[in-house]
């Protein structure tokens, strides 16, 4: 099994509903994202993805968020922006987008240097 990732990042701005504390007003972060998947073949040249078409891949649901109001965006205008939602919401798109093949492993987001959450399915 290969496992293949690309980092990236987005920014953008968040409150969490019903959070008692600094988190329930208007912040922002600069979120990284990191976005891990799994081949067991290769192409006749030896790449099981090229990062190239993973990191487009992974830029089209941050794109959806880089520099907006999380919360104005769906699904978050209904569920709060955490990084447990953030992580499954892009796991979820970027796993539609895959090719045959290829499935995701798991979706990092780091809200800061020291804190994230992984997301997988089984």
């Amino acid at each position: 099994m290969y496992r293949i990732f690309v980092e990236s990042h987005f920014t953008a701005a968040h409150r969490l509903r019903g959070y008692e504390g600094q988190c329930g007003r208007l912040h922002g972060h600069t979120w990284k994202v990191r976005v891990e998947v799994e081949s067991r073949q290769v192409d006749a040249i030896g790449i099981s993805m090229d990062f190239k078409e993973l990191k487009s891949l992974v830029d089209a649901p941050l794109e959806k968020l880089d520099h907006y109001h999380i919360n104005e965006i769906p699904p978050f205008d209904a569920e709060n922006p955490t990084a447990e939602n953030l992580s499954r919401f892009i796991y979820r798109e970027v796993k539609n987008r895959l090719p045959g093949g290829v499935s995701v492993a798991s979706v990092t987001v780091w809200e800061s240097e020291k804190y994230g959450v992984s997301y997988s399915e089984p």
